[in-house]
């Protein structure tokens, strides 16, 4: 069988640092583990060629060459998914796809004529869909009654990936979340029982990608790193040392519950092991929407204290932030930027809350009769109004959403917020603490940030130098992860215009503007009639 695998094109989103990585000489954040992890599972002598067409599209030839198409996708990257199943079938191809996608909305698949969806996880459903081909069979749906036991799941192919393309390299210890917030759809997908790997794979992914020579970051894809607290801990304890005979070729990024602060051992053993950044789910500092979303374990905790308790370990925040909860007071925007600033989190992820299918909320809100998707179901994404009837004025919250991203990346503000946060953090004497690059793209990003943000842009020029030299006398150890954050501000402040449009257009005037009242639409329309 010659297979053609494919990860479909990525909008323009708060992830997709366009700015940054063009800077930094790359072309994607992070590789799609998924699609690798299922190019283990099919058979030897297969022959197989893969394409991110993040990195670079597939060439025309490969169409032509293959019998089968693969596809992977998460929601966002719906618009390519359905170009490249629309195009396998207009050509004769057989088509498969998985993914979080068609997992969550295996229906929108099928619409756009993909013959197998090989759905769920990976590990018991490609061995089925595998099987239905021996049988000759033209189609099928093939889905997971249970969860898999991820300690039987193969090392991923790095070797078909442009590894020099990415800014990170990508490994997976562990599926599942043991929380219950009513949002997120890890539990669906993933389970709230953490299933996690032996110790002794992941450090054959490690050795495979050192092997490949890859040297830099990685990032831990965890959804929830520490979700089996004892797992995690006795994986660190092998990890260590195999960091410190490989003289650390490696540091690490992950994400984690906020409870994370509650545990001085996990973090001690975290910095040593090359741990220099994490993502936080915060949401909000509003403690009433934390208790209607069900993030318990966010409140256990005052959030601010953890945040630097986090810090005193060693690790850089990032974090994710939410409007749009039930019961949400007016001014929930303003409180998320007073509690960036007071915790100077460089890069805080503020989105606008969306009912993902198949979630608690999505259930609830369908019950109560206030989902407002269409037939298809889609949600959206970070810049799309809330797709359900809010309890507050929606044209409220996309102007407090607008406006709170604009002020926290208001470009002094935000190089102000990158430099308090690296003084607060305590340097590792483990490893580096940034994301590692290559030394020509290292040379390459700083120059061009030099360039940017001290010699062009006359608005934060004196700022930068002023900084740079501050950040140089008190913590010249984490210079370089400064600079990383400074370079990073250039795609946020392309994506803050980005996220005004696309609000600005739902809404029907700047949200940035005061609403046009009645009265001004009248005079405005008078005036018309007049002229005419």
């Amino acid at each position: 069988m010659n297979a053609l695998l494919l990860y479909p094109h990525f909008p323009k989103t708060f992830w997709s640092f366009d700015r940054f990585l063009e800077m930094a000489g790359v072309k994607a954040f992070i590789p799609p583990l998924g699609i690798l992890t299922v190019a283990s599972l099919l058979p030897p002598d297969w022959n197989l060629r893969f394409h991110d067409r993040n990195v670079a599209e597939e060439p025309e030839a490969d169409w032509h060459w293959c019998d089968l198409v693969i596809v992977s996708a998460m929601m966002v990257q719906r618009e390519d998914f359905h170009h490249l199943i629309r195009k396998a079938v207009g050509m004769g191809k057989k088509v498969a796809v998985g993914g979080p996608y068609p997992t969550s909305l295996p229906e929108h698949a099928l619409q756009s004529g993909a013959d197998y969806l090989i759905l769920d996880e990976g590990e018991i459903t490609v061995p089925a869909f595998l099987a239905a081909l021996e049988r000759g069979e033209p189609d099928g749906v093939f889905r997971a009654a249970e969860k898999p036991d991820v300690s039987l799941s193969p090392v991923p192919r790095y070797d078909l990936l442009q590894r020099e393309a990415y800014l990170m390299m990508a490994v997976q210890f562990s599926r599942g979340c043991p929380f219950n917030c009513e949002f997120c759809d890890i539990i669906n997908l993933y389970g709230r029982k953490p299933r996690t790997k032996e110790n002794h794979q992941l450090l054959a992914e490690l050795q495979t990608l050192c092997d490949l020579g890859w040297r830099g970051s990685i990032f831990m894809v965890d959804d929830n790193f520490i979700g089996n607290q004892h797992n995690v801990k006795r994986l660190l304890r092998s990890l260590i040392p195999w960091m410190r005979e490989h003289r650390y070729p490696f540091n690490f990024f992950t994400e984690a519950s906020v409870n994370l602060a509650e545990q001085p051992e996990l973090l001690e053993l975290m910095a040593q092991a090359g741990f220099f950044g994490v993502f936080l789910g915060i949401e909000t500092p509003d403690q009433d929407s934390l208790a209607v979303t069900r993030k318990q374990q966010n409140t256990r905790h005052p959030l601010v204290e953890a945040c630097r308790t986090i810090n005193a370990a060693g690790l850089v925040i990032y974090a994710g932030f939410i409007l749009g909860f039930d019961g949400e007071r007016s001014g929930a925007g303003e409180r998320i930027e007073a509690f960036v600033a007071e915790t100077a989190i460089p890069q805080p992820m503020l989105g606008i809350l969306q009912a993902l299918p198949n979630t608690a909320l999505w259930t609830r809100l369908e019950q109560e009769g206030r989902l407002l998707t269409n037939a298809d179901g889609w949600c959206g994404d970070q810049n799309t109004l809330m797709n359900f009837v809010p309890t507050r004025p929606s044209e409220e919250i996309g102007r407090e959403y607008v406006q709170a991203l604009w002020r926290m990346y208001e470009p002094a503000t935000y190089l102000e917020r990158c430099l308090r946060h690296c003084l607060a953090i305590t340097p590792n004497p483990h490893c580096s603490q940034q994301i590692n690059y290559p030394l020509a793209k290292a040379i390459r990003l700083m120059v061009r940030l030099v360039w940017s943000q001290g010699v062009r842009r006359a608005d934060i020029r004196n700022q930068f130098w002023r900084q740079l030299l501050d950040m140089g006398r008190q913590k010249p150890r984490l210079l370089a992860l400064y600079l990383s954050l400074c370079a990073a501000g250039e795609h946020f402040w392309e994506y803050r215009l980005l996220a005004r449009e696309r609000i600005g257009a739902q809404l029907g005037h700047d949200p940035l503007l005061p609403p046009p009242t009645v009265a001004a639409v009248s005079l405005r329309e008078a005036a018309l009639v007049g002229a005419e």
